[in-house]
């Protein structure tokens, strides 16, 4: 089983129309299934994602094969392209980066709040929640695309479903390999 943590319903939309998955409630949050799929809307910030993936945990006692992902948007410096997909290998939260995998060398810092000025090189504000959650899966991972230069007032739920809509091929592609 494939599952998929997004904080916004644009993201999770583009795994629904390309799969055509069911919509159900899994506690508080929204849950779209298929067949070897589900995708989880957390909303947004360090807590819900967190809570969203204790959910699946405690609903669907994964198997060890089974694999974790998130997968959002993100603001980032201005050399990375608007639609780059960006494989996650560490976190910095509070001034401490958290390795999360050491072959992979973006590393996101992970803010309470939007960001919307050049601090950092990439931005989302769920990774760390998801890493907390998920130290005792095996198989995780976290892929941000890029939706905007630090200018979240420009990012559309349109821009962001077809942003993720775009890299769902390369995604399911290479963790099914």
């Amino acid at each position: 089983m494939l599952y998929i943590v997004t904080a916004l319903k644009p993201e999770a939309q583009a795994f629904v129309d390309k799969y055509r998955l069911s919509k159900t409630k899994c506690d508080n949050f929204t849950l779209f299934s298929g067949e070897n799929l589900k995708v989880i809307v957390s909303g947004i910030g360090i807590e819900n994602t967190k809570n969203a993936v204790r959910t699946l945990i405690e609903k669907f006692a994964p198997a060890n094969n089974d694999t974790f992902i998130n997968i959002g948007i993100c603001g980032a410096d201005k050399r990375y392209k608007i639609g780059e997909l960006l494989e996650i290998g560490s976190i910095v939260y509070k001034e401490k980066k958290y390795m999360f995998d050491e072959n992979i060398s973006h590393t996101i810092t992970c803010k309470e709040i939007e960001v919307s000025e050049n601090i950092c090189d990439i931005a989302d504000m769920e990774s760390f929640g998801f890493y907390t959650a998920t130290k005792e899966i095996k198989n995780r991972c976290i892929y941000k695309v890029v939706s905007d230069h630090f200018e979240p007032n420009r990012v559309t739920k349109e821009g962001t479903k077809k942003l993720i809509f775009e890299i769902i091929d390369k995604v399911i592609k290479e963790e099914r390999a």
